[in-house]
């Protein structure tokens, strides 16, 4: 079996000692010649700033094709399309296009009179302004606004028909999941190639746990139970990466050739993964500064 593609998406540091840790996982993965990194919004368009920054560093430094997440949050339609207008000045040629998460305390999504107001107005808009790339959120279960089990297949069509290249899952801790989601996709006349699962690499049962249940995926009993034994024998990096290699390694034989890695700025079990998978380190591609 070949060695898949493989993506990683980023958050942007917010503090010294997390600029540190986002550049030390850049050095770590950038070897291993991902097809993009994406570098994440904070909810709220909180950190509009910090993302242009991490995304043209990247870039920049580390020869990566970097995607900017931009989303329809907290801002008008000309200052969005000015940010994209700024990535494309800047060379970024591809952008994760999203509605985005609201405000701190703001509840449900509330666009402003100025702004877009979905995800289809925000695709739409950067088709008309240039030649991006374009990739978008998918859901394998159902987002916790959809109105029923087939909302979230019909909104990822209408999301490809306004001009998505590509769409990236929510995270997942079963394959089934995903290739459920996959064929009801392609049953509705979406192109499953074009939809890449993302996988999270647990660093932290928990953490990633509460993660879950907030977004609304499922939450198998199987792993509370494994992991509460793994922690009792201090093997939790042990089963966080046999199970996040066993998951690839069954999505790779139902013939998925891309996978997306939500790497939460934590770069070895991500590396460990992807080892284990056939994708090796080729050559160091930091720059001097």
């Amino acid at each position: 079996m070949p060695a898949p593609r493989i993506s990683f998406e980023f958050f942007p540091p917010k503090t010294l000692d997390a600029s540190f840790r986002l550049w030390e996982t850049t050095r770590m993965l950038a070897p291993l010649r991902p097809d993009f990194v994406s570098v994440t919004y904070g909810a709220g368009g909180t950190t509009r700033q910090l993302t242009h920054e991490a995304v043209t560093t990247i870039g920049r430094s580390f020869g990566l094709n970097v995607a900017a997440h931009l989303t329809c949050v907290d801002a008008s339609r000309a200052e969005t399309l000015e940010i994209a207008r700024a990535y494309a000045a800047a060379g970024v040629s591809e952008i994760v296009a999203l509605r985005g998460d609201p405000p701190k305390g703001q509840g449900r999504f509330q666009p402003r009179e100025d702004g877009f107001a979905s995800s289809l107005e925000l695709i739409e808009a950067l088709k008309a302004e240039g030649d991006f790339t374009l990739r978008v959120g998918a859901y394998p279960e159902r987002h916790p606004e959809a109105g029923n089990d087939d909302a979230d297949i019909a909104w990822l069509k209408r999301k490809f028909e306004a001009g998505a290249d590509s769409a990236i899952t929510q995270f997942f801790f079963e394959a089934e999941t995903f290739l459920r989601f996959r064929d009801k996709a392609e049953k509705a006349g979406i192109d499953g190639d074009k939809i890449l699962p993302g996988i999270i690499p647990i660093e932290n049962w928990h953490g990633i746990r509460r993660f879950a249940l907030a977004t609304g995926a499922t939450v198998p009993g199987w792993m509370d139970d494994a992991f509460e034994k793994a922690a009792r024998d201090g093997r939790e990096q042990l089963l966080a990466t046999a199970l996040c290699t066993e998951l690839c390694d069954a999505l790779l034989g139902e013939g998925v050739d891309a996978l997306h890695f939500y790497t939460l700025n934590h770069a070895h079990l991500t590396r460990d993964v992807c080892h284990a998978l056939g994708v090796t380190p080729t050559v160091a591609l930091q720059k001097v500064a």
